[in-house]
């Protein structure tokens, strides 16, 4: 079987996951899933889409990622796992769409204005 690919984004990040027939293994970047998210609640948050439909021991998932902080760079391969899940199988978009997983969250920082020491936070007024 060929793998099935998909994108996912979040703030700076970009991640692509590739799920290949096989017996569950998750590999970000060339390196296992939780050597490369080291905190417990991150990993929890990529594996989110596996506690809703089922596909996480069928496949072996290869995920590039870059851009962005790590909490970007979680909800970036959660979106893009999502997406993989409901390539597989249709019936799986209404569970991850009720938890938003398939939303693409485009809050990002907003830019550094001139004249002011931040976006939008001023220097002291002086009247006199």
């Amino acid at each position: 079987m060929e793998s099935i690919n998909s994108i996912g984004r979040r703030k700076g990040a970009v991640a692509r996951a590739y799920a290949v027939s096989g017996k569950g293994n998750v590999t970000v970047n060339g390196r296992p899933m939780k050597e490369y998210f080291t905190q417990p609640h991150i990993q929890n948050k990529v594996l989110a889409p596996f506690t809703f439909v089922e596909g996480d021991n069928i496949y072996d998932w290869n995920i590039n990622v870059n851009g962005g902080g790590y909490k970007g760079q979680a909800e970036a391969v959660r979106m893009a796992i999502s997406r993989v899940l409901v390539k597989i199988n249709e019936d799986n978009r209404k569970p991850l769409k009720d938890q938003k997983f398939l939303m693409r969250d485009a809050r990002v920082v907003e830019r550094k204005k001139y004249g002011k020491p931040k976006a939008r936070k001023s220097f002291q007024f002086s009247k006199r």
